[in-house]
C-alpha cells in the first residue's frame, strides 16, 4: 500500500506545471546517458529503429519517472541533482511520474516482454530508494551497491539486450562491461551525496558520502574511480586495443584534472563542496565519457 498519496480532484490530477516539469528533471538523465553509450558502442546487431526506442523509455520516461517519485517524497529544500533551487512539490507530480513510468513500460514492450519487464524492475527499484515504507537511501552501503548496480549494470544489460534484440542468455556473456559500469558508478556516486548532508541527515538518512564526511567521499572515490579506470583499461586492452585503453584514460583527464582542483579547494573550506562543483563534475564526467563512447562507436562499427 502507497502511503502519503494525494486524493486528486480530476481538475488537479493531470495538471502538467512548471513544478512539475523542473522536478521531472529530464536533463538530468545526460548524466546517466554512459551506460547506454557504452552499451550502444560494443552492439554488434544495432538497429536504429530499436535503438531510438530503448533510449525514448529510458531517457525520456523511466529516469524523469524515477526522478519526480522520489523527488514527490524526499520534498527537498535545498538543491538537489539537476536542480540548485528545487520548487515546492506539487500533488500531481506523484501521478505524472507513474504515467511516466507507464510510457516506458509500453514503448518497452515494442522491444519484448523481457526487456519491458527489465524497465519495470528498474523502476520499483528505483521507487524503493525514496518510499518511506523502505527508502533504501537511509542504508549507507546496501543503497550504495544497488544504485550503482542497477544504473550500471542492469542498466547495461537491459540496454545491451533492447537494442540487440537478445533475451536473457546474453547477459552472462556481457558480464564485463556491465560490471565496469558499476565500478565506475560506484566510485563517482558518493560524489553525487556531498553537498547534502545536512539535508539527508535531517530527514534520518546516512547516505554513504554522509558516513564518510567530506575529506573521506573524495578519498573514496579517488580510489575506486582510479580503480574502475584501470579495469577499463584492462578490458579495451584484452578485448579490443592498447590504444583504446590509453584513449579512455586520456579521456578521463579532465575529470581527474578538476577533480584534484576541486578537492585541494575543499581540504582549505569545506564550503567548497558544493552544488556547482557538483553539477560541473558530473557534467564533465558524462560529456567526457559519452564522447569516448561515441568515438568507441565509430571505431568498431
Amino acid at each position: 500500500m502507497i502511503a502519503n498519496v494525494p486524493i486528486l480532484t480530476s481538475n488537479t490530477a493531470y495538471m502538467f506545471n512548471r513544478s512539475t516539469l523542473l522536478h521531472l528533471r529530464i536533463p538530468f538523465s545526460f548524466f546517466l546517458m554512459p551506460v547506454f553509450m557504452f552499451a550502444l558502442a560494443v552492439s554488434m546487431n544495432v538497429d536504429m529503429v530499436r535503438t531510438i526506442i530503448v533510449f525514448l523509455s529510458l531517457h525520456l520516461f523511466l529516469y524523469p519517472a524515477s526522478n519526480g517519485y522520489n523527488s514527490y517524497f524526499d520534498k527537498d529544500e535545498k538543491s538537489i541533482g539537476g536542480l540548485k533551487h528545487p520548487p515546492l512539490v506539487s500533488p500531481q507530480l506523484y501521478r505524472w511520474s507513474l504515467i511516466f513510468d507507464g510510457i516506458a513500460l509500453a514503448l518497452g514492450l515494442f522491444i519484448s516482454w523481457q526487456f519491458a519487464l527489465m524497465l519495470a524492475v528498474y523502476g520499483l527499484v528505483s521507487k524503493a530508494y525514496s518510499h518511506p515504507s523502505i527508502r533504501l537511501k537511509k542504508y549507507p552501503f546496501m543503497s550504495w551497491i544497488i544504485a550503482g548496480f542497477f544504473q550500471g549494470a542492469f542498466t547495461f544489460w537491459m540496454t545491451y539486450m533492447g537494442i540487440n534484440d537478445f533475451s536473457w542468455e546474453i547477459m552472462p556473456a556481457q558480464w564485463q562491461p556491465a560490471l565496469l559500469t558499476s565500478a565506475i558508478l560506484w566510485g563517482s556516486y558518493p560524489m553525487t551525496q556531498i553537498y547534502q548532508h545536512e539535508e539527508d541527515a535531517k530527514r534520518g538518512d546516512i547516505t554513504l558520502s554522509y558516513k564518510l564526511g567530506i575529506k573521506g567521499t573524495f578519498l573514496f572515490t579517488l580510489v575506486v574511480f582510479s580503480f574502475a579506470s584501470g579495469l577499463f583499461w584492462i578490458y579495451f586492452f584484452q578485448n579490443y586495443s592498447e590504444e583504446l585503453g590509453w584513449y579512455f584514460l586520456l579521456a578521463m583527464l579532465p575529470i581527474v584534472l578538476f577533480f584534484n582542483s576541486w578537492f585541494l579547494k575543499v581540504l582549505k573550506d569545506e564550503s567548497k563542496a558544493d552544488f556547482d562543483h557538483t553539477m560541473k563534475l558530473n557534467f564533465l564526467s558524462a560529456l567526457m565519457l559519452n564522447a569516448f563512447f561515441i568515438y568507441l562507436y565509430f571505431q568498431l562499427h
